[in-house]
């Protein structure tokens, strides 16, 4: 059945989360209407699951210009633009009121399950792009409806496929029976429940980005505390520790963030923390006291953890687009001809060249993937750059070429943007005449050694990988 021909079809959003009801805001802005569907309760679901993870950047940067110019006529005034808000101060501060502002044009509850032209599988090439979308989605009381679309943006990130434990990138060998044992974000240690859960164990952390030095920091502080002796955290690095490892630090453009790798590394200075490089985590077992063992690829069997955190970063969840024809990097599963462009071999979050509609553009006509998810498996991504992302595809949508062309984005450079598991080549530090990747992995299980701490101290300005 083919959708009503009397009224245009909306452009359907795929998430109500940052990027998702920014792309809402800019294209009530062009004049189109939009509907936002969104899996969750609420505005901002995933963002709500870290609520308690302060944002590395100031709400100068994570609000949408064409959002608040929505939100302005409510009285409503962006809180200090020089502050680090909390996830959960940018969702109840910011994201539930735009999603307020845009009422019956977000469906809650409402999770896709998916996307295709109307009348035609991906087989088809007949009057194809004369089809409007169709896009299926599930209630939470499990009804099934569908909705008819003159274009779709995919912007429901990638926070629901975290990637496993295993260095290969499957799960490891008993990962899954451990489940139990094993989360995959960033615990909240305020909630008793959850400090109680870590406080006196061995814990392993797996990764070497954003997420990894806040729960280093985490951990150190529940050492510290009262209720909390004991506390030790195994660090898992897929690397070497280097200058870069630890981000940008003093020299980072912005602060909180390089703050972020100071707190690891004094977490390991200060032997609250062991640093294992090299390691790439093969299974997981369990010893005679049902503690958890890591053993690696090479053989090596870590002493036993209690806990363990697994921060190897996220990806996208393709499954819903599978009738839709995608041109997707065969590596970082992002567009095409933006994958070169945010390749963490090559660019850190400062260096990524400004993109637009072109760029996240399709061989399916009509169809967009921004925000987190438009990166594919790619660290490197910063609120700013999505909302310019949907700046230039709503503006395409219009079909105001010119505006959607004049992409101009400036972004701070340095700091946490590497990858786990995308820099384990030999020459990589070498490729560039001595550039910013670290040197081959060294098998050591240690606090950081003196090197490698007068190295962090003088890390460069520029320093983009981790591991």
């Amino acid at each position: 059945m083919n959708a009503p021909a009397t009224t245009e079809p909306p452009v359907v959003v795929i998430g109500a989360g940052p990027a998702g009801l920014a792309a809402a805001a800019h294209l009530l802005d062009q004049g189109i209407e939009p509907l936002v569907l969104e899996a969750g309760q609420k505005a901002g679901a995933a963002v709500r699951e870290w609520t308690h993870v302060r944002l590395f950047s100031t709400w100068g940067e994570v609000v949408d210009p064409a959002a608040e110019k929505l939100l302005a006529p409510t009285g409503w005034t962006r809180p200090d633009p020089a502050t680090y808000p909390s996830g959960g101060d940018w969702a109840e501060q910011y994201l539930q009121p735009l999603a307020d502002v845009l009422g019956d044009r977000v469906r809650l509850g409402a999770a896709v399950t998916g996307v295709s032209r109307t009348g035609r599988d991906r087989i088809v090439d007949a009057g194809r792009e004369q089809q409007p979308f169709v896009v299926h989605f599930t209630r939470a009381d499990g009804r099934e409806e569908r909705v008819f679309a003159r274009s779709v943006i995919d912007a429901s990130g990638t926070w629901a496929t975290p990637s496993p434990a295993g260095g290969s990138g499957l799960p490891a060998l008993g990962e899954r029976a451990a489940a139990n044992r094993i989360t995959y974000r960033v615990p909240d240690l305020k909630d008793p429940a959850v400090r109680t859960r870590y406080a006196g164990k061995r814990t392993a952390v797996i990764g070497s980005g954003a997420s990894a030095f806040t729960t280093l920091a985490y951990l150190a502080d529940l050492a510290k505390s009262k209720n909390g002796a004991g506390t030790k955290g195994v660090w898992i690095l897929r690397r070497g520790i280097s200058g870069s490892t630890f981000g940008g630090g003093e020299a980072d453009q912005l602060p909180a963030r390089g703050a972020l790798g100071l707190a690891a590394k004094a977490a390991v200075d200060e032997g609250h923390a062991d640093a294992v490089t090299g390691f790439r985590t093969e299974a997981i077992e369990r010893d005679t006291d049902d503690r958890l063992v890591l053993v690696g690829e090479d053989g090596r069997r870590l002493d036993a953890v209690d806990e363990v955190i697994v921060l190897t970063g996220f990806r996208p969840d393709l499954s819903f687009l599978d009738e839709l024809r995608l041109g997707l990097d065969e590596r970082l599963q992002a567009p095409v001809e933006l994958a070169p462009l945010i390749d963490p071999n090559q660019h850190s979050c400062g260096t990524v060249y400004p993109h637009g509609h072109r760029e996240l553009s399709h061989p399916e006509p009509g169809v967009y993937l921004v925000g987190m998810k438009s990166y594919g498996r790619a660290p490197t991504f910063l609120a700013m750059t999505g909302y310019e992302q949907v700046r230039s595809v709503a503006a395409a949508i219009a079909g105001d070429l010119a505006s959607a062309d004049r992409v101009e984005l400036t972004l701070p450079e340095t700091g946490v943007c590497g990858g786990a598991g995308l820099f384990d080549a030999p020459d990589a530090a070498e490729a560039d005449g001595g550039g910013c990747c670290a040197p081959v992995p060294q098998l050591v299980q240690l606090s950081a050694p003196a090197a490698a701490r007068a190295s962090a101290e003088q890390s460069p300005a520029d320093g983009c990988c981790g591991s």
